[in-house]
């Protein structure tokens, strides 16, 4: 067995390992030396700890980018430093503060909970990017452990071209990428199909289905095709 290398990986899990371990390293702001990675079949385990949750989204998003990595499994614990914790009451007030000063989150429509440090969201929104613009505009604040987004998106009746619209918009960000893709619709719900690069190709596709009004569900089947270029 070659030096450095652990029993049961492969060359090919090790070089994955090392770019993700390269990608880490070189996001500001994130202490790669507290996080520990492990790569098997194209499935990246982080281990380890941040100073915050921004750190530990920015840790998954990192990985996620390499080429070669089909699924991220994020284990980070969240310690946050003495001068960064508050007492929940703190947390929940600069919470509502936060969110009523964010002109794309419908107003009274959100509700917070705190428990030691952890911010649950409830509630309804129209759109999926407001439900993610609630989420992002709490989960960083200071003295936030973690966030749990339990907002649901207000059901409607798709319109007739929900499926012409997701397909122009994938069309638009991906070219002819986007022949790969079949979508498939249901009421408010959305399921796709074909084969992408990449996990962060898979996940940039399912973001452009969110953008078509009253959907409120979207079954991302897409697989990750080995050796695919980004211009195929």
């Amino acid at each position: 067995m070659p030096t450095g290398m652990h029993k049961g990986q492969t060359k090919a899990a090790l070089k994955v390992r090392h770019a993700v371990e390269q990608e880490l390293a070189s996001q500001p702001g994130l202490d790669a030396a507290s996080i520990r990675v492990s790569a098997a079949d194209g499935i990246i385990t982080l281990t380890g700890h941040v100073a915050n949750h921004a750190g530990k989204a920015a840790a998954e998003h990192a990985a996620a980018r390499v080429p070669g990595v089909h699924a991220v499994v994020t284990e980070l614990e969240v310690r946050l430093p003495e001068s960064r914790r508050l007492a929940d009451e703190e947390i929940a007030h600069a919470a509502v503060e936060a969110i009523s000063w964010n002109s794309v989150i419908p107003t009274g429509r959100i509700d917070l909970r705190v428990e030691n440090g952890w911010l649950t969201l409830e509630g309804d929104v129209d759109w999926e990017f407001q439900k993610s613009a609630a989420f992002e505009t709490v989960s960083s604040l200071k003295g936030v452990r973690g966030a749990s987004n339990l907002i649901r998106i207000k059901p409607s009746s798709v319109s007739k071209s929900v499926k012409e619209h997701i397909k122009a918009a994938l069309a638009q960000r991906f070219g002819k990428r986007a022949d790969h893709i079949t979508v498939e619709t249901s009421d408010d719900h959305v399921t796709l199909r074909g084969t992408v690069a990449s996990l962060a190709e898979r996940e940039a596709v399912e973001r452009a289905a969110w953008t078509t009004p009253g959907v409120c569900h979207v079954n991302n089947n897409l697989s990750l095709q080995a050796g695919m270029r980004p211009d195929d």
